[in-house]
């Protein structure tokens, strides 16, 4: 393609899906299935659930996300503690184990965000307005509580089914900057009475969950993260998500969470998926990386070891500590989901020094969690396991495969983008951190726009994290190829 101005992104979204594995149309039969269900709950139709109506529930996503997840309350206890409810939308109440949806939902696995479209698990009648919990009326949800200490440590509590109605629909950015002395107060807490002060308490609660993990080993990792802005169907700009307070708290709302579920399972002694991450596979690089910063790990996968390398790097260089952390990360290896029955040893989640850990708290987003949510319920009705384990088994091991392929997917749409958004700059040459170095081939991340590509000329010695310069010879859309040279000195 000479004019890329021409280049079809959607069509390339499309067909990228399909290269990787996923269905990215939803059959007939689904689309029936989901237009029959009815849009309005009443209490009715969740009986036993509790009326938490009238709490100051809220969240706090992206910009333009639809698909909410889950909401949260706090409220302060005795001796400092904080009490904390996180509400997540009842998404197995609209679709049923074996459904055409269902069916549908556990193929792909997940929802596909590739920048130019969205590729939701669930129709967008389901995920973006029925079973979402958006502040348009009252919904259905699972509830979580747990007790944070002023210490961080956490009390795990109940999980129960509820009535919840969202207050506010707040946004990463805006709620970060206020939390950071950055920006002025979102306009929905100058319309809502209480709602900064509960948003300063859960901010508290999220400070001491995570100064917690970092003191028992929880890596403290900041990989960047591209979001593509489209204007229409063109490209007008790659930018980087900022880590922020704002996502921090959500993020420590959400690992509690999930920990309480686990806990919840194991204690009712039935089959469940964790989330895990494996002891490193490739811990003498980790090691050699941290001798090139001075410091020195053990011969052996240590956790603890590492966390401490890794907030003394952040704390000398908080700029280019997202850098260290991508290498880590690619050092580390990926997540996965596995069986784990009660009573076995549990392979854990090296990353965030968790024996016990799963996905819980996405259910239309992410089916394993949508599995979580079937279990949790019925343990609440005393009903027998909806799943065998050899199912749990063969469940965990395609969605590990999906989780990956989405990945896939997602990155090769940011290359497509890139590459169309790069075009105009085939010539000029880019600062850069190699990311990846194998038999496949070398890549690189330059910083701005944040996009990898691959040195298709030279850099054959370069190492994983290694800083270089590189000029930016193509570009192909279609084929989500970005090729630079090296240049050496």
């Amino acid at each position: 393609m000479k004019d890329n101005r021409n280049v079809d992104l959607e069509n390339i979204a499309f067909n990228t899906m399909d290269k990787y594995g996923f269905n990215p149309v939803y059959p007939k039969q689904v689309i029936q299935e989901v237009n029959s269900i009815k849009g309005e709950i009443t209490p009715a139709d969740v009986p036993g659930a509790k009326d938490l109506r009238k709490l100051m529930w809220s969240s706090i996503d992206n910009y333009d996300s639809m698909d909410l997840d889950q909401i949260e309350y706090c409220e302060e206890g005795d001796n400092g503690e904080i009490h904390v409810k996180v509400a997540i939308a009842d998404v197995d109440l609209f679709v049923s184990k074996n459904s055409e949806i269902d069916r549908y939902a556990a193929f792909n696995g997940t929802s596909v965000y590739t920048g130019v479209k969205t590729f939701p698990m669930l129709p967008d009648r389901l995920s973006g307005g029925i079973s979402s919990l958006l502040p348009d009326d009252f919904h259905a949800a699972v509830v979580v509580e747990y007790t944070v200490f002023p210490d961080g440590s956490i009390k795990y509590g109940e999980l129960y089914r509820a009535l919840v109605a969202n207050s506010a629909k707040l946004v990463y950015e805006e709620v970060g900057d206020w939390l950071e002395g950055k920006g002025p107060q979102p306009k929905k807490f100058h319309e809502i009475p209480g709602l900064a002060k509960q948003i300063r308490l859960q901010d508290e609660a999220a400070k001491r969950l995570k100064e917690f993990r970092r003191r028992n080993g929880s890596l403290e990792l900041e990989t960047p993260e591209a979001e593509v802005i489209m204007d229409g169907k063109s490209v007008k700009a790659i930018v980087e998500q900022r880590q922020n307070a704002a996502r921090c708290l959500i993020e420590e709302f959400m690992v509690a969470a999930n920990k309480t579920t686990t806990a919840f399972l194991d204690r009712a002694g039935i089959p469940m998926i964790h989330r895990v991450v494996r002891s490193p596979k490739y811990w003498d690089k980790i090691v050699a990386k941290a001798g090139e910063y001075g410091d020195r790990l053990p011969p052996d996968p240590d956790g603890k070891a590492l966390s401490k390398f890794l907030i003394k790097q952040k704390e000398r260089d908080t700029e280019r500590f997202p850098d260290l952390s991508l290498t880590i990360v690619k050092l580390m290896g990926a997540g996965e989901y596995v069986a784990y029955r009660p009573g076995k040893e549990p392979v854990g989640h090296f990353a965030l020094a968790e024996t016990d850990y799963t996905h819980g708290t996405a259910p239309n987003r992410r089916y394993a969690d949508l599995i979580i949510q079937r279990l949790v319920k019925s343990v609440l009705d005393e009903r027998k396991s909806p799943y065998r384990y050899r199912e749990l088994d063969e469940l965990a091991e395609w969605l590990s495969d999906r989780d990956q392929m989405a990945k896939k997917a997602e990155r090769f749409m940011l290359k497509a983008a890139a590459g169309v958004l790069l075009k105009k700059s085939i010539g000029k040459t880019f600062d850069a951190m190699v990311t990846g170095a194998s038999e496949k081939g070398t890549y690189v991340r330059i910083f701005s726009p944040p996009v990898e590509g691959k040195v298709v000329r030279g850099g054959e010695t370069l190492q994983v994290g290694d800083k270089v310069k590189v000029r930016l010879i193509s570009t192909k859309p279609e084929k989500g190829y970005i090729d630079f040279e090296y240049q050496r000195g």
